[in-house]
């Protein structure tokens, strides 16, 4: 059963969940036990939690729709009846959220609770099972020591193999550099002082394929990611937006990259030129300052990294810093997506105007790529990364995969489509 409610002020009241969480025996692996066609699942070294079904789904549009959630969730929550014997981050009522980048999308942002929750955590393993109330219905006390956990759903084996290449898509080559070099020379004008511009690879599933090839390749090739797959966004996500748990922030800013080296010590270099470049560390700089001037409302205690760090990928190098902090204000963590995005290191400096240049010089919608995009618990906790690595999969079986990079002063067109075609092969390999 899904009790669907898209948000607006006409829009029906909150249905009433009945949430209870079991504790249950050692699970394996959650990828096998995902729906072939319909995913969720949220993980990062095979940790986190993967959905089944859906028990009720929100939808929003436009502009508000951070606010929107945020109102939402928290009326879903106040009429909910949960039974969490456990209190692990990720155990009672969670929702899988996926936003669009923008309020003109035509793309809709979601917040999912599944009917199911299988979840694994620091050696806590659970099974979480949702279901909507009847009008009128009541609830009849639990006794856990005669409660009984429902039954794990099947681990099934995956279908049958396929490769599919992804092609260029609206923003092909050449004009992906024209849209850099007219950013750079906007740049260079004062116009702004940075803007993240991306590109497009499309392909299509074949009929009846099981999207858990995939998830299972990016899970395994890119353990330290966040491997996601919420309503049809599937990706493997190196950067923290923001994690919210009991009462402390935490965010990890990823800006400046560089590809691994052949061998030992090419890579060396490479992590050493990355860490010693202008451009990456002015880049980098305004994505920390982007961060932390968005987080600065809901924390006095907020640190950042002195220098940023060269976090190693499979494929290649980021600058990346950590930002941390106590909550003063009480916020969740969908209070602070909406605070955070866009961050500079998705969108630029300042940040009106690269949303409007992105607007002029991308042929295409972002949908949820460069969005918000991980889980939320009733307590308001939760994890959020941005949805970068990762590709939108519709129903007719359409692919749509996402790459960008930040121009800044000095950018070279070569440089930054060789950038994007490193940032795909994760997607790219996955579906190949």
């Amino acid at each position: 059963m899904t009790d669907s409610l898209v948000a607006s002020p006409d829009a029906p009241a909150v249905p009433r969940l009945h949430v209870e969480t079991f504790p249950v025996g050692d699970i394996r692996m959650l990828v096998p036990l995902l729906d072939a066609r319909h995913p969720l699942l949220w993980i990062r070294k095979g940790q986190g939690m993967a959905g089944r079904g859906e028990a009720l789904r929100l939808e929003f549009t436009g502009e508000s729709r951070f606010r929107d959630a945020c109102e939402t969730w928290r009326q879903v929550t106040a009429a909910a009846t949960v039974v969490d014997p456990l209190g692990t981050p990720g155990t009672g009522l969670i929702a899988f959220g996926a936003f669009a980048f923008s309020g003109q999308s035509a793309l809709t942002s979601v917040l999912i609770v599944p009917e199911l929750v299988i979840g694994k955590r620091d050696g806590v393993f659970w099974l979480t099972r949702v279901r909507v109330l009847a009008e009128g219905e009541t609830v009849p006390p639990r006794h856990p020591e005669r409660s009984v956990a429902p039954a794990l759903p099947p681990a099934t084996g995956f279908g049958a193999e396929y490769r599919i290449s992804l092609l260029p898509g609206a923003a092909n080559p050449d004009t992906y550099r024209a849209a850099v070099e007219e950013a750079v020379e906007r740049i260079t004008h004062g116009d702004l002082e940075k803007v993240v511009l991306a590109r497009d690879l499309v392909g299509r599933l074949p009929a009846d394929s099981d999207l858990r090839r995939v998830i299972f390749d990016l899970a395994l090739g890119y353990p330290d990611c966040w491997t996601f797959a919420v309503d049809g966004l599937i990706g493997s996500s190196p950067e923290t937006l923001v994690r919210v748990d009991h009462g402390t922030v935490s965010a990890r800013v990823l800006a400046g990259t560089i590809s691994r080296g052949r061998d030992a010590e090419a890579d060396h270099d490479q992590a050493v030129a990355l860490a010693t470049s202008a451009k990456d560390l002015d880049e980098h700089r305004f994505a920390v300052a982007s961060v932390m001037t968005a987080l600065a409302p809901h924390s006095t205690t907020l640190i950042a990294s002195e220098i940023p760090f060269t976090l190693k990928l499979p494929n290649l190098w980021h600058l990346a810093s950590d930002v941390e902090g106590a909550l003063s204000d009480g916020s969740t963590s969908l209070d602070l997506i909406a605070s955070l995005h866009p961050t500079a290191a998705v969108a630029g400096t300042p940040t009106r105007d690269a949303l409007a240049l992105i607007e002029r010089l991308e042929p295409f919608d972002r949908g949820r790529y460069a969005g918000p995009v991980g889980w939320v618990g009733a307590d308001g906790d939760g994890e959020w990364a941005v949805a970068l690595r990762c590709a939108q999969v519709d129903d007719s079986g359409s692919i749509t995969a996402y790459a960008g990079a930040g121009i800044v002063a000095g950018s070279d067109p070569q440089h930054e489509l060789l950038e994007t075609k490193m940032k795909f092969r994760p997607m790219v390999e996955a579906f190949g």
